[in-house]
């Protein structure tokens, strides 16, 4: 039977699949040894990380298992941050909530498109102006480098929220070495301060990498993340990549279209729907959405691919939810809602503010 590494190695095609390996996962594996799946149980349901890994012909059956063998159990199951390849694998099976978008480059054509960008440039040479200077680090130095720790720490304080959990999940440092041995870690640089670093994972069955991390403090110098970014994407071009995308943006207008455009809603759920569109254009003060999707797309995306939460019944269920809210909160999503600063004015937006 392969452990769990060799499989992603072999099958990862989620975006996020390598975090299926990190030590906050549980891990399925299938009968028959050659598929994985890294989930978290809350409110007796199992949230996968991303979706079954495994070969494309067997994805839908290895899902069926999986869920078989949570019914069994009392629990249910969903996928968060699922692509389009589960939900074509089996048409009609799951309820699905388009939850953003993820943007796309192809890795040979990243210094062609970021240098033709009089913008990018500027912001670039901006910080290399004032001295940031970027290297590839071990990724074992997230756990022993005493900048990487204190960039972190000036990054949280600076958030409204609670650190996230699951996917959002950003203290390396905690995690075992074999979740580190494949990643990348890069870091920029300012007169022997670390001002801001990047975490990439690798996307085996894409040949790609995901950009999962992108921590800066309040204090760095403007351009310091457009250096870090380009530095960060040209060197894993130059390394062979196919494909780079920079992650999840959550409730993401963009869609599959090539100009970025969608006339997909988040859900066929129209209270679930008229909720999320709420969320996405008063929850500014917990969560910068439009912020997020905007830094993302001034890097000129390729593509953008759409993202889901998929669940096996008839619609969305608020178990499903709470669910998926307790995976990102570390088990307490009211606490960490409830301890952020400008929370009253978030409720006072979402029910009183114009849709």
């Amino acid at each position: 039977m392969a452990n769990p590494r060799t499989i992603v190695l072999r099958h990862g095609w989620n975006a996020t699949v390598y975090r299926a390996l990190d030590s906050d996962m549980e891990h399925w594996v299938s009968r028959t040894g050659d598929a994985l799946v890294g989930f978290t149980r809350h409110a007796a349901t199992r949230v996968v990380a991303g979706a079954p890994v495994a070969a494309l012909d067997r994805l839908a059956d290895v899902a069926s298992e999986f869920e078989a063998d949570a019914h069994r159990l009392g629990e249910r199951v969903c996928y968060v941050c699922a692509e389009e390849r589960l939900l074509h694998s089996a048409p009609g099976r799951y309820a699905a909530v388009r939850i953003g978008a993820q943007p796309l480059w192809r890795a040979d054509r990243w210094a062609a498109v970021f240098d033709a960008d009089p913008a990018l440039r500027a912001q670039r040479n901006r910080a290399r102006n004032k001295g940031v200077s970027v290297e590839q680090l071990h990724c074992s130095h997230v756990v022993s480098h005493p900048g990487i720790a204190a960039c972190r720490a000036s990054w949280l304080a600076s958030k409204p929220m609670r650190p996230l959990s699951f996917l959002a999940y950003t203290d390396l440092a905690r995690a075992p070495s074999s979740a580190l041995r494949d990643r990348r870690l890069f870091v920029a640089q300012r007169e022997g301060c670390v001002d801001a670093y990047l975490v990439a994972s690798p996307i085996p069955g894409r040949g790609g990498w995901l950009v999962e991390q992108v921590v800066r403090r309040p204090t760095a110098v403007n351009g310091t993340v457009e250096l870090l970014v380009d530095a960060a994407v040209r060197a894993l071009a130059a390394d062979g990549a196919s494909l780079v995308t920079l992650g999840l943006a959550p409730l993401a207008a963009s869609g599959a279209q090539g100009d970025g455009s969608s006339d997909e809603p988040f859900t066929a759920d129209p209270v679930l729907g008229a909720v999320l569109n709420r969320v996405r254009r008063h929850g500014s003060d917990l969560y910068d959405f439009a912020g997020l999707e905007a830094f993302k797309r001034k890097f000129r995306p390729e593509r953008w691919e759409n993202v889901y939460l998929l669940s096996r019944e008839p619609r969305t269920s608020l178990r499903t939810l709470y669910a998926v809210g307790s995976a990102f909160c570390g088990g307490r999503p009211a606490r960490t809602v409830l301890g952020a600063r400008p929370v009253a004015a978030l409720l006072a937006g979402l029910f009183s503010a114009k849709a």
